[in-house]
């Protein structure tokens, strides 16, 4: 409790200051009886079997489905959001499913389903649900994905983590100005996110960086922000460069070239990653997966449809079948065949 009577949230670096029955910024936690309390636990703005490359994850059970929801509302205000009905809503009435975290779990082992995605929006907000699917779904066999912008602070990032098996990390930008200006928020405490994930735990993560014209696309900060990634991260993180399109409050911005993409990913691979992808375009050379030692195709993809496999399973270790080399991620001897169907699915409610 704060000396001004308000109580403090501190899940995020947002630290919203609520009065009693105040929402914060992301409308799903509020202030209720002296705490802070999750007000949409077990309710869902739908549910969909999607291919796992469109979290996006290329290194995590190639071509199997994903059970995916989301709830309404987010910690950050991106002017450019792509789920801006869901993330920017205000009305329940966007939370039309309900289903308990037994339920949820108890749906993806019945529609053949090899992991549960958090996403659509950031599940760091409905951290207390999401924590406990995720454990549900570790009791039946199941995997769990974060699609998240990683604004968290320390214990709940731990928290949150811990019940994770692979997130795709949003670095929506490698600037404050962007972050401040355009999202309503600040660079570091991603970036503190993404070190956390690389040296205390074992989720595996991938990145995305949504390319506005004007904004993010530059040479220069695609040039500071890969390197960073080497430097901090490692050469093995995947990062998917995906292409913009006019949404939600930045609809005076052009779609994406196709050649920024491809530049941008040139850059990145100059600078020592191994396994960047281009997105949201058609682009097969960009969107498969090659051995960063003898560079042959590992992983074909068109979309979402895989084609080539170049993969083998040595004691438990991916490697390149053409020169033996190590692939970083989760692979099996074969890769799903989910393509790039994507079906709704209705779960009994609470």
């Amino acid at each position: 409790m704060l000396d001004s009577g308000r109580l403090q949230c501190d899940l995020c670096p947002r630290f919203c200051k609520l009065r009693e029955g105040q929402r914060g910024l992301c409308f799903v936690r509020a202030r209720s009886d002296d705490r802070v309390v999750l007000t949409t636990y077990g309710r869902s703005s739908g549910f969909c079997i999607d291919p796992i490359e469109k979290k996006p994850l290329n290194h995590f059970l190639p071509g199997t489905p994903v059970l995916s929801f989301g709830t309404a509302g987010c910690n950050l205000a991106c002017k450019f959001c792509q789920n801006w009905d869901i993330s920017k809503s205000r009305e329940f009435d966007r939370l039309q499913e309900s289903a308990s975290p037994g339920a949820v779990a108890e749906a993806a082992v019945a529609t053949g389903c090899r992991s549960v995605a958090f996403t659509y929006n950031d599940p760091v907000i409905f951290l207390e649900y999401a924590v406990d699917v995720a454990s549900a779904c570790r009791e039946r066999g199941l995997r769990t994905v974060a699609v998240t912008a990683g604004y968290i602070t320390e214990e709940p990032r731990e928290e949150f983590f811990t019940h994770m098996d692979a997130a795709n990390i949003d670095l929506k930008a490698f600037t404050e100005r962007f972050y401040w200006k355009i999202c309503g928020g600040h660079l570091e405490p991603v970036l503190e996110t993404l070190k956390y994930l690389r040296n205390e735990t074992d989720v595996w993560f991938e990145l995305t960086c949504l390319l506005i014209p004007g904004e993010n696309d530059s040479e220069a900060e695609i040039d500071k922000m890969t390197e960073w990634i080497v430097g901090n991260l490692g050469p093995d993180v995947p990062l998917h460069f995906t292409a913009f399109h006019p949404d939600w409050k930045m609809r005076d911005k052009p779609p994406t070239p196709v050649q920024t993409l491809r530049r941008s990913r040139e850059i990145a691979l100059g600078n020592g990653l191994c396994h960047v992808y281009t997105g949201n375009v058609h682009d097969k050379a960009g969107s498969s997966t090659y051995c960063h030692q003898c560079g042959e195709t590992l992983i074909g993809r068109d979309w979402y449809l895989l084609s080539d496999w170049g993969i083998e399973m040595h004691d438990g270790m991916a490697v390149c079948r053409y020169c033996g080399a190590g692939i970083t991620g989760v692979f099996e001897h074969q890769p799903g065949t989910w393509g790039a169907r994507r079906e709704p699915v209705k779960i009994a409610p609470l």
